[in-house]
């Protein structure tokens, strides 16, 4: 009787948190353009998961709830980088992935291929491990075990090397690589100083030789701790590591607050003369779990403090964004160069909203065989061969999907808008960005058709009226029917 009690006070608890806490799926978000300092100021997703989510039945729709490429919504909602991140191998000795994407390079170069489809550029995030490398852990790859400094070195050059060749050859746009993620402990393994370095020029060298006008980027978190990203932007140079791109990650419930961020980010690059940017943010749009994995900001979980400043709600997403990208947009002398928010499509692969009892357990059983079979949970039981003590123990689905710009059955939030609100009034047509549309704009479609020009970043976004992914002739001459008044509309 005492458990059939229980039950259903679970049950009206379940109800009421329906009521009170169900997504804002309808409606505008408001939050102001920023004036950028930096014209190519950078708003970027990190999508890395995806691949594994569509394996997983997982499909993202439109505001009006059509379903569409996610490249596609991304481009038309502003975003104009993608970012990626590549372990070495993320799978067991029987070829079971690791899971979080089963991040490997083949499905880095599916990724870049779809995001240059619609002009979008790339930022390689390699990870230098088989798995997931933060501050806690730096574990070189399986295969370099036992090496010494010197053919560690040479592995991590002949390894970004190739692979930047092959991500490009499948068709992406590569304009940045990440040498590491999260270094402040260590980068493959290695913790000294003197060895890290060795490690970031071996990484740096190698992009240099792939491509000379492709970003190095060098990335760190923390910087809540203020003196002690300031001695990382010391020792790189006193080590004389070769880096264009200074990166941080900052999520606003451990990372303090946005005035700090910018204050640390403004010296490493107006001390040493290097970009800056935010690599990962992101911020929850409800405190609900709906795949039955706990999530990192719940209820009951990092949902309090002096910096997060927003509701939990899609309104208080954008306007957590658009902080963030005023936060680096005011890195002096315009060399904050932009902001990647991470993981803004990793949701559910089965949604536990409104289910209880029998149903609730059957859906969860059925998410985790997909997060053991596609990799599309963060971590898969496979991974305890190479990650016993965190990955192997604590295994599951996503932790994060509260904080996506899709609702658990994939269609977009009005929040998802803010990467295009930000930047005013740009607009397909306008591809010289000065704000009217005229036959100046068809001339330079035409001339990247006649490849005399090559058009990057929101001014390709900008050329693709007719949104077919390429940009031809044939949209130079919608272009012009435009300015002459001929159509009224794309």
């Amino acid at each position: 009787m005492l458990k059939k009690s229980i039950c259903i006070i679970l049950a009206l608890l379940m109800i009421l948190s329906f009521s009170v806490t169900a997504f804002a799926e309808d409606g505008d978000v408001n939050v102001e353009r920023i004036d950028f300092k930096n014209p190519g100021f950078i708003r970027g997703m990190d999508v890395s998961s995806v691949i594994s989510l569509e394996a997983s039945g997982v499909t993202f729709k439109n505001e009006d709830g059509e379903t569409e490429d996610l490249f596609k919504l991304l481009s038309d909602h502003g975003v104009n980088y993608i970012r990626v991140r590549v372990w070495n191998d993320p799978y067991d000795s029987s070829g079971n992935g690791y899971g979080g994407g089963n991040s490997d390079v083949q499905k880095a170069c599916e990724i870049g291929k779809r995001a240059a489809r619609y002009g979008m550029k790339l930022l390689v995030d390699f990870h230098y491990s088989d798995f997931w490398a933060d501050p806690g852990k730096q574990k070189a790859p399986k295969a370099w075990d036992g090496m010494t400094v010197a053919q560690k070195a040479q592995a991590l050059y002949d390894y970004t090397y190739n692979s930047l060749n092959e991500i490009k050859s499948a068709g992406a746009a590569i304009g940045m690589v990440q040498i590491g993620n999260e270094t402040n402990s260590g980068i493959a393994g290695e913790s000294g100083h003197s060895e890290m370095a060795r490690l970031f020029n071996s990484g740096a060298s190698a992009v240099r030789a792939f491509d000379e006008n492709v970003l190095v980027a060098l990335h760190f978190t923390n910087p809540e701790n203020k003196n002690a990203i300031i001695w990382f932007a010391d020792y790189l140079n006193e080590y004389n590591v070769d880096y264009d791109v200074f990166a941080v990650s900052y999520y606003p419930y451990w990372h303090g607050s946005l005035e700090n961020l910018t204050a640390v980010l403004d010296y490493a690059a107006n001390t040493y003369n290097k970009y800056a940017m935010v690599a990962e943010t992101s911020y929850a749009n409800d405190l609900r779990d709906t795949d039955g994995h706990p999530n990192t900001v719940s209820a009951w979980n990092n949902n309090t403090g002096d910096n997060l400043l927003w509701e939990f709600t899609p309104q208080g997403q954008a306007e957590e964004v658009r902080a963030v990208m005023n936060a680096v947009n005011n890195v002096n002398n315009g060399r904050g160069l932009g902001v990647f928010y991470w993981e803004g499509a990793w949701i559910s692969v089965g949604d536990t909203r409104r289910l209880g009892g029998d149903a609730y357990d059957t859906r969860v059983a059925q998410n985790k065989l997909l997060w053991e079979k596609y990799g599309s949970g963060w971590a898969s039981s496979y991974s305890v061969e190479y990650d016993p003590d965190d990955a192997g123990v604590y295994y599951g689905g996503c932790a994060v999907e509260n904080q996506a710009f899709f609702d658990p059955s994939g269609k977009a939030l009005p929040s998802l808008a803010v990467f295009k609100i930000v930047r005013g009034d740009a607009s397909l047509g306008d591809v010289n960005a000065d704000k009217v549309i005229t036959v100046a704009d068809a001339t330079l479609v035409q001339q990247h058709a006649a490849e005399m020009i090559v058009l990057e970043g929101d001014s390709l976004i900008a050329a693709d009226t007719n949104r077919d992914g390429v940009v031809t002739v044939a949209d130079a001459t919608l272009i012009q029917q435009y300015a002459a008044e001929m159509i009224d509309s794309f």
